[in-house]
């Protein structure tokens, strides 16, 4: 018969003791609570930049590519244009000073090389500034889902619940003093009941057992009249349903 009242007083101590350590830990759990909104606003942001990221990157290769031909180019016509001065001067190629023939050829292909860049800065700039504008259009668009979040207080009872129990998990003296708090109401609770299971019989106990037996006996007499009542009513019923019926017959007899 304890079992059901201990079960229910430790189910009460647990009820009881939560609000309670919420309002003690009240303070570290607005900190913690600051921390878990930074963090789930981060996360929000994060997933929109996600959903954007794969776009970026593939725009920003483009311009990486585009900016690549150019640059390329250049560094080709830059070595072709020192190559013809190294062959003007006689520092380099056939190492004579002079602006003949040989020099003319190099000339030409560093004048080639720049026409060529010329025109891959044409086209490339253009197609670079483009994606450029897409780039910043996307960010633009990151910017204004982010903003649009709704920045509610992060302060719920179930946001506090938690707060308190990340608080449990990475600090041991809120731990112990959380169970400490949980111990104490389970023993306040439960004390009354284990106080009358290791109590000897007062004379409360005895009168009350007393009590108890007489009505008890005074039930079982009451069962027992009502059936004798109701078996003497049934016979009754009985024998007067048998004379009616032996009537009928002699009156057929007859």
């Amino acid at each position: 018969m304890a079992i059901p009242r201990i079960v229910l007083a430790i189910l009460l101590a647990l009820v009881i003791s939560k609000p309670l350590e919420l309002k003690i830990f009240e303070p570290e759990i607005k900190e913690q609570l600051i921390l878990m909104e930074q963090k789930l606003y981060k996360d929000q942001e994060q997933t929109v930049k996600d959903r954007f990221a794969e776009k970026i990157k593939s725009t920003q290769a483009e311009i990486n590519n585009l900016q690549q031909q150019i640059n390329q180019q250049e560094a080709k016509r830059d070595t072709l244009m020192i190559i013809a001065q190294q062959e003007a001067d006689g520092t380099g190629g056939s190492g004579r000073r002079n602006l003949g023939p040989i020099y003319k050829i190099k000339k030409r292909d560093a004048d080639t090389a720049s026409s060529d860049l010329d025109s891959i800065i044409a086209y490339n700039e253009p197609l670079i500034i483009q994606k450029q504008k897409e780039l910043s259009a996307t960010d633009s668009l990151i910017a204004a889902e982010i903003t649009g979040f709704g920045r509610g207080r992060y302060d719920g009872l179930a946001a506090r619940m938690e707060a308190l129990q990340q608080l449990i998990d990475k600090s041991s003296p809120i731990k112990w003093a959380n169970w400490f708090i949980i111990l104490l109401f389970i023993a306040i609770e439960t004390a009354p009941i284990f106080v009358k299971l290791i109590s000897d019989r007062s004379p409360y106990d005895n009168l009350l057992m007393l009590h108890e037996h007489h009505f008890e006996l005074f039930r079982l007499e009451q069962t027992t009249k009502l059936n004798y009542q109701t078996n003497e009513r049934t016979k009754a019923m009985v024998e007067k349903s048998e004379g009616v019926s032996l009537g009928n017959v002699n009156e057929v007899v007859q």
